[in-house]
C-alpha cells in the first residue's frame, strides 16, 4: 500500500528509532490470582494479557491423547483493542494466530509428561499497535513459566520487516499498514530452534536473510526482558526456614 507518510528518514524511523532499535517493552508476572500463571506485557502500544490454566485433564475425553498433553492457545483482540471497534468473538485472522502459537508452544513444552491433559492458555490484546502475535507468543512463554510448565527452553518472538527499501526491526503501526514487508518470528534462544516463521509482503533473499537475522537478535533482546521479569517476581520471595 502506497502512502504520503514518510516512514524512514535521515536514518531514522517516525518514532526517532534506529532501523535495529525495538519499541520499549514492560513485562510483569503473576498479575492474575486464579490463573496458574500469567503475563501482563506491554511493547510498544500493545497492552497483551495472557493466563495459564492447567495442566488439567482434558474434556470431553475424546480429546484426550494417551501420549501426551494437548496445548490450546486462545488468542482474541478485545473490540476495544483497535481504532474501528473489533466484533466481539474469534474471527479467521485470531483462529490463525492461535493455531501457530499453540504449535509453537507445544514444541518447547514436556507435553510428555501430561498425558490425557490439556494446558490452556490465553491470550487477551487488550490494546493493539502492530506486532500482536509477536508479543502475544512471548508474555505466554512467561505465563507458563510463571505457571511452572516444564519446558526445553523459554520461546521468544520477535519481527522484523521492510520500510521503504531498508530492512527494520520490530515494525510500528504505520510501518506495519503502509511497509513493504513483515517477518514474525518465534525461537527458542537457547538453541536458535525456529519454532514460527511466517512472511506478509515480499522480500528478495538477501533482505529475506537480513530480516531473519535481525529478527533472531531482536529475539534474544527480548529474550533479556522475559528473564529479568521472571527473576524479580521470585527475588522477592521468602526462602522457607528450617
Amino acid at each position: 500500500m502506497k502512502s504520503d507518510v514518510k516512514l524512514f528518514e535521515n536514518g531514522r524511523r517516525l518514532d526517532g528509532r534506529k532501523p535495529d532499535e525495538l519499541r520499549k517493552i514492560k513485562i510483569e508476572v503473576g498479575v492474575l490470582h486464579r490463573a496458574e500463571g500469567s503475563c501482563y506485557l506491554e511493547w510498544g502500544n500493545n497492552k497483551i494479557l495472557a493466563a495459564v490454566y492447567g495442566p488439567r485433564e482434558a474434556i470431553p475425553r475424546h480429546t484426550q491423547n494417551p501420549l501426551r498433553a494437548i496445548v490450546n492457545a486462545r488468542y482474541n483482540m478485545a473490540a476495544f483493542s483497535v481504532d474501528e471497534r473489533k466484533r466481539p468473538g474469534p474471527d479467521r485472522r485470531s483462529r490463525e494466530i492461535s493455531k501457530v502459537i499453540s504449535e509453537a508452544l507445544e514444541n518447547v513444552i514436556l507435553v510428555e509428561k501430561f498425558p490425557r491433559a490439556t494446558i490452556d492458555v490465553n491470550i487477551e490484546v487488550l490494546d493493539a499497535e502492530a506486532g500482536t502475535r509477536c508479543a502475544g507468543l512471548t508474555a505466554a512463554a512467561v505465563a507458563l513459566v510463571d505457571a511452572g510448565i516444564p519446558m526445553r527452553d523459554i520461546p521468544v518472538a520477535c519481527a522484523a520487516g521492510k520500510i521503504e527499501d531498508q530492512v527494520v526491526l520490530d515494525l510500528g503501526k504505520e510501518e506495519d499498514n503502509y511497509g513493504s514487508a513483515d517477518l514474525p518470528v518465534a525461537i527458542s534462544p537457547r538453541t536458535n530452534e525456529i519454532l514460527l516463521l511466517q512472511m506478509d509482503g515480499h522480500l528478495t533473499v538477501e533482505e529475506f536473510d537480513k530480516a531473519l537475522d535481525l529478527a533472531i537478535k531482536g529475539c534474544h533482546i527480548v529474550s533479556e526482558f522475559q528473564k529479568k521479569a521472571i527473576l524479580e517476581k521470585y527475588r522477592h520471595i521468602p526462602k522457607e526456614v528450617g
